[in-house]
């Protein structure tokens, strides 16, 4: 799988990761084992990019659970989201006591409380327990305030949505970041299971065999891959045998304009 820099972080990522949201907010021996099976499939893909969130319930828990003992293997991204300050550092240190007191990428939430909650990471990234900071958010709402969070130079990624229903970030996100050197994690590929719903047929996705394109899943995320400006996609499943066909789509060639286009009607269509 091609590996990217995430912008000024200075991580060097692979271009399919996983992310955590509902698929690990799970309980007991059984759902653990699946969480390990799904762990372990990743790393054999390549794919050690995870991101989690307090928000997720019992995520951050299940993860670090499953990389005991190879918590060295794995890049971990979590976020901090919270409504007061000592909130947010009881969320910090327990994901530091989770993950052997170390988070690659430590991102603000939604942008909850990020004046607040900016100062208290770069202390941390200062005392070398974060390697880079970054933020996030999920609505094209808050876009004009994540633009503002970018340029304060405080921050070297963001994460936001991009599929091809969700393209607001091409306006001015990604030219952005691009411009200020920003790692761009990718969430929401499928578009919150929306684009899986009905998918193409194998003679409408035919075009795009010569790009190692075989399910309409890799055909969505080389879609957003194929954007130079986006390092990372992290989509989420409970299904170890979905984390290696969507790594598969982390291998170059990368679709030119005509095939981003094909993809983008298939998208389209199918709503």
């Amino acid at each position: 799988m091609e590996h990217r820099l995430l912008g000024k972080t200075g991580l060097q990522v692979p271009v399919v990761g996983m992310g955590t949201w509902i698929t690990f907010d799970v309980r007991g021996k059984a759902a653990l084992e699946n969480a390990r099976a799904v762990v372990d499939t990743a790393f054999a893909a390549g794919a050690n990019f995870f991101d989690s969130s307090p928000m997720y319930g019992q995520a951050e828990y299940v993860l670090s659970e499953v990389l005991r003992g190879r918590r060295d293997k794995a890049l971990i991204a979590t976020k901090v989201w919270a409504q007061s300050a000592s909130e947010g550092r009881a969320q910090v240190e327990r994901a530091l006591a989770l993950f052997d007191q170390y988070i690659d990428l430590y991102q603000i939430h939604n942008l909850v409380l990020w004046q607040v909650h900016l100062p208290m990471l770069e202390q941390l990234r200062d005392a070398g327990q974060v390697h880079a900071i970054g933020a996030t958010h999920y609505s094209s709402s808050y876009f004009g305030e994540l633009q503002r969070v970018m340029r304060t130079g405080r921050i070297t990624a963001i994460q936001i949505p991009y599929n091809p229903l969700q393209r607001e970030v091409e306006r001015e996100i990604l030219p952005l970041a691009a411009e200020l050197g920003l790692g761009v994690v990718v969430m929401r590929p499928f578009a919150e299971g929306d684009l899986m719903r009905r998918t193409p047929s194998k003679a409408d996705l035919a075009p795009l065999q010569p790009f190692g394109v075989t399910t309409w899943a890799q055909a969505l995320l080389k879609w957003i891959l194929s954007d130079p400006r986006c390092h990372v996609a992290i989509p989420a499943t409970r299904n170890p045998g979905r984390i290696s066909e969507n790594a598969a789509a982390g291998e170059p060639p990368w679709f030119g304009p005509d095939e981003r286009a094909l993809v983008a009607r298939l998208a389209v269509r199918r709503r």
